[in-house]
């Protein structure tokens, strides 16, 4: 296919677009920062997975064969990223929980895959944990160490940051300065072992309380964040690899941690070509755990939360990103989220109303350059929002033909048909919810009910018979049996 030529990507670490040529082609590595599993994901979590779904289906689809690895961090992420300060954040739930570490993690795996399922995003080739690869960090901090560029205390091993700057350059990532960086930090305690302040841990020394630990050469411990990562994509991937995604919160220290420790143990960047989705605000602020203004996945699908007006259905939060660029900040708003439940709805009928489309035996519509438009518009950097744009010219085509107001050939209806379900089907993942809303009325019909009963149980304890009787009647009317037990009452359907 001639489109996947022109594919431009933009680098965060050159700072430009740049036209994607695959190391081994058609084979692409793609790797991508997956969340650390201590709670239930939230819109925050769903840009990065939807953001990299369209880079996946589309590169997939312009037929290279992907190999997308998407990591689970169930091990060393401590509270605080920067100073590497805290608790284990899995641990930490743990204990509050009065539960086992990997009881945690995979109860909120399990609710992370069905949020994924119910947005559409493909599963990824491979989804390794950080818990699984114990073995492989350990010996990545050993090449670091027998390499010079790390350095153990006290049963800890730390990155030695400024000597690894002398021969390669730290901050090229992110653009930060080491000397500004070793300036603007306090000393903390607990980093006082560490030679300089901007140094890293490669691998922690467990605390007798800290219940995550394995043995190693140094003793007891567990790895640091930056650690996985390197690890697990290189094993997956090779030591060099085509793409590395991840939110624009990971890009320093995460992802500039990441490029120290391949550099470091092998000499050369493991990435050719690094990807980072921008942030989701609320009125202007990031939109993060850490902070407290999340709004969880599931609380959109349900409404239950007090900044929601109404539920938000998976695929109006889908499109709702989908609608920004991966690089533009999304600004949350209720307002914003019910105008792409409008236009979502508008471009699935759209897609209805194009299979009772009657054909003439010409076009009076143009829709010539609706395909080559698409294209090129996700061929710019996964344009999104543009080729959505173009999409919606085509809506107004197809409802315009619909209403007799312009005609459409055969030929043409069939260019319609195909683009729409390669961009809107294929490669944005939109889906139409019938099944879905199906499943609310359900659950709306399970509330109903159970207020009934409750309403039914009052007038019986008030000994107002007369009521609960009626009750009663009106819904075996409807065909829904009460039955009344030492428990309480219970109803089901009648056919």
């Amino acid at each position: 296919m001639s489109e996947k030529k022109n594919l431009y990507i933009y680098n965060t670490l050159s700072r430009k677009k740049e036209l994607f040529e695959p190391l081994n082609p058609p084979f692409v590595g793609l790797y991508v920062c997956g969340p650390t599993v201590y709670g239930d994901g939230h819109l925050g979590h769903a840009r990065p997975a939807i953001s990299f779904d369209l880079v996946f289906r589309y590169l997939q689809h312009l037929g290279y064969k992907v190999r997308y690895v998407r990591n689970i961090t169930d091990v060393g992420h401590l509270e605080n990223d920067e100073t590497e300060q805290g608790e284990d954040k899995i641990a930490k739930k743990a204990r509050l929980e009065q539960l086992e570490p990997m009881e945690v993690v995979q109860y909120y795996t399990d609710r992370y895959h069905e949020d994924m399922d119910r947005l559409n995003v493909k599963k990824p080739s491979i989804e390794p944990r950080a818990s699984g690869h114990i073995i492989e960090q350990i010996e990545l901090t050993k090449q670091i160490l027998d390499a010079g560029y790390a350095y153990e205390v006290n049963g800890s091993v730390y990155f030695d940051v400024e000597k690894y700057h002398k021969k390669f350059r730290y901050g090229k990532l992110s653009g930060r300065v080491i000397d500004d960086m070793i300036a603007n930090t306090r000393d903390l305690e607990g980093q006082e072992e560490k030679r300089s302040s901007v140094d890293f841990a490669l691998w922690k020394k467990a605390t007798p309380e800290h219940i995550m630990r394995w043995p190693s050469p140094w003793g007891e411990g567990f790895p640091g964040w930056h650690l996985e990562c390197s690890a697990m994509s290189t094993k997956y991937l090779g030591e060099v690899f085509d793409i590395h995604g991840g939110g624009m919160d990971l890009l320093f220290p995460h992802h500039e941690c990441e490029i120290a420790q391949s550099n470091a143990a092998q000499g050369k960047d493991a990435v050719k070509l690094w990807m980072h989705n921008n942030m989701i605000t609320i009125n202007g602020q990031k939109m993060g755990k850490s902070l407290g203004n999340f709004i969880t996945l599931r609380e959109f699908f349900s409404g239950e939360h007090k900044s929601l007006e109404k539920t938000y259905s998976p695929m109006t939060i889908r499109f709702f990103i989908l609608q920004a660029h991966y690089r533009s900040t999304l600004d949350f708003g209720n307002e914003a989220l019910i105008a792409a439940e409008k236009g979502l709805k508008r471009m699935m009928q759209a897609m209805d109303t194009i299979n009772r489309l009657n054909p003439s035996e010409k076009s009076s519509a143009d829709i010539s350059d609706l395909e080559e438009n698409c294209y090129t518009a996700l061929n710019d950097d996964f344009n999104s929002p543009v080729a959505i744009a173009h999409l919606f010219d085509a809506v107004r085509i197809i409802n315009s033909v619909n209403d007799g107001k312009d005609t459409i050939s055969p030929e043409d209806l069939e260019t319609l048909k195909k683009v729409f379900h390669i961009f809107v089907v294929d490669i944005f993942g939109l889906k139409s919810e019938v099944a879905s809303e199906g499943k609310q009325t359900e659950s709306l019909l399970q509330g109903i009910m159970k207020l009934l009963l409750e309403i039914r149980q009052q007038a019986k304890n008030q000994k107002d018979y007369a009521t609960s009787d009626k009750i009663r009647d009106q819904l075996a009317s409807l065909k829904i049996a009460v039955k009344d037990s030492k428990e309480g009452a219970t109803w089901e359907l009648k056919d």
